[in-house]
């Protein structure tokens, strides 16, 4: 069929579908990102992410702070048997501690879209260097070994430090899905953010400038912000 040039129509797009992403290992200088295993792992996040102090980290994820270390790693052995959300243990590249963890999920090949999400930084891991490189790490495989087109970050709209994260990591906002989930029996109105594979080579050069072991004074300060570095360029 001939098309009619008074019709708009989107640009022609590579139909082939992006690869579904497996369990593999995404190694970092601060951090590598492997196949959660709740027997190696559970401990270890478990001790980092539960105390009264701490139960703050759950208020926007869907499972509230767990009991005992027992439910902690039934939960997660279960949650690690998923091919979406799949589930990934952010651990510390010198002591192999797991410190976090972070999940690609609503994954489309078709389409070429996935998001990242389920995503759990203990204070161990908050505001450091591997912070950011893990999710470097997997944006950089989602784009350039996987093929996706579209790279989303969703979150509660009333999380704001999410949606800081998100902004500063190089995401652009695109609304509010108003009433779009019940989360622990209250409404959640969900932020919608994406990163463009045409966005991708500029959020990546910024990322490796940051992440340069010059970027960081003696006493591990940085000197300029993602978002100045990205801004530049």
């Amino acid at each position: 069929m001939a098309e009619d040039p008074a019709i708009p129509l989107g640009a022609p797009v590579d139909t082939l579908p992006a690869r579904r992403p497996e369990p593999t290992t995404l190694e970092g200088r601060h951090v590598r990102l492997v196949p959660f295993d709740a027997a190696k792992h559970s401990a270890s996040l478990f001790a980092l992410s539960h105390g009264r102090e701490k139960e703050a980290l759950w208020a926007y994820l869907s499972p509230a702070p767990f009991p005992d270390e027992a439910a902690f790693t039934a939960y997660y052995a279960e949650a690690a048997k998923k091919a979406d959300p799949l589930l990934f243990a952010i651990e510390e590249t010198g002591s192999g501690r797991a410190v976090g963890h972070a999940t690609y999920m609503r994954i489309e090949p078709a389409q070429r879209v996935i998001e990242v999400g389920n995503i759990l930084y203990t204070p161990a891991l908050q505001r450091t260097r591997g912070a950011t490189e893990a999710m470097y790490l997997m944006a950089r495989h989602a784009f350039e070994d996987l093929g996706y087109r579209r790279y989303e970050w969703k979150c509660n709209a009333l999380n704001a430090p999410s949606r800081q994260a998100a902004a500063r990591l190089g995401f652009t906002f695109e609304g509010l899905f108003r009433q779009h989930m019940i989360v622990k029996g209250r409404n959640r109105d969900t932020a919608w953010f994406s990163l463009l594979d045409s966005e991708w080579p500029r959020a990546r050069a910024a990322f490796e400038a940051w992440l340069a072991p010059d970027n960081f004074d003696e006493n591990g300060r940085q000197l300029r912000r993602l978002e100045d570095i990205r801004a530049a360029l």
